[in-house]
């Protein structure tokens, strides 16, 4: 088997019928081909030249620069929310105009081996393609896994709003269902905020709150001791019955690090006036 020779052959081959090869490749992918202009122009992505760039180091067996260029384009690729049917098409077009390549290769060489060694190139050249393919769309979806949790946290401090009240008061509204994840960002958000405000109270106004489960409820007080550590006091307002009810049951103990009142303006009338 000459293996090595068949691998540089077809790679010099391609490179020598470059055009003819991208002209294979766009009969392939009629969809992709009529928006190849507008994918270039949108993400600064050369499908052409970049499936020259796959082919080649498919055929090569360059494993690791395969694996490195398809993280590449997956982030490409999900970065400017490109159309993966596109991609998908055009992968495939890739396989097989490759193909078509090999065989046209195989039928102008005696020597290139490629008939009786069928099933060692299937094995490269599918296990490449699918090994990009893989690569790409784990590459893609991790980019987007990224992007939706950063948006996330954006909107849940964006829906944590400090409301300074007065020079040392201020005021924090909270509404909805709270988890974890949620007091993770009330958190961070409370602490940093009445250190730069220079804060010295704060009011967490519950009366919009709908529940809270016993680890939010548990984070939540922990987050109280954090506010008193930080030599800040604390008052809650606008307690629910069942929610009450639900701390007396679990054991929470607010009244040792933080202070309870009705309602938001009865508190704002002691603290402003």
């Amino acid at each position: 088997m000459k293996n090595s020779y068949n691998t540089k052959g077809i790679s010099e081959y391609i490179n020598k019928n470059r055009e003819e090869f991208q002209q294979k490749l766009l009969s392939e992918a009629v969809n992709v081909a009529s928006n190849i202009e507008g994918i270039l122009k949108e993400g600064n992505i050369d499908l052409l030249k970049n499936a020259q760039r796959l082919v080649l180091y498919v055929v090569e067996n360059k494993k690791d620069e395969l694996i490195a260029f398809a993280n590449e384009e997956g982030i490409a690729w999900a970065k400017y929310s490109l159309t993966l049917a596109f991609k998908l098409e055009w992968v495939h077009a890739i396989r097989r105009s490759l193909w078509h390549f090999i065989r046209l290769y195989d039928g102008l060489n005696d020597e290139s081996n490629i008939t009786e060694n069928f099933f060692e190139w299937e094995e490269k050249v599918n296990d490449g393609i699918d090994e990009f393919l893989n690569s790409f769309f784990i590459s893609y979806s991790q980019y987007k896994d990224e992007l939706i949790l950063s948006q996330r946290k954006l909107v849940e401090h964006l829906s944590v709003p400090i409301i300074p009240v007065s020079q040392t008061v201020a005021v924090l509204p909270l509404i909805g269902t709270f988890d974890s994840y949620r007091m993770d960002i009330i958190e961070e958000k409370v602490l940093t905020d009445i250190s730069k405000l220079r804060i010295l109270t704060i009011i967490f106004d519950l009366s919009g709150i709908s529940d809270m489960d016993e680890v939010t409820i548990a984070h939540f007080q922990k987050v109280l001791i954090g506010i008193n550590l930080m030599g800040v006091k604390s008052v809650i307002t606008g307690l629910r019955p069942d929610l009450v009810r639900k701390m007396v049951h679990l054991g929470i103990d607010l009244a040792s690090f933080t202070e309870t009142k009705g309602t938001l303006q009865q508190t704002l009338n002691n603290y402003l006036s």
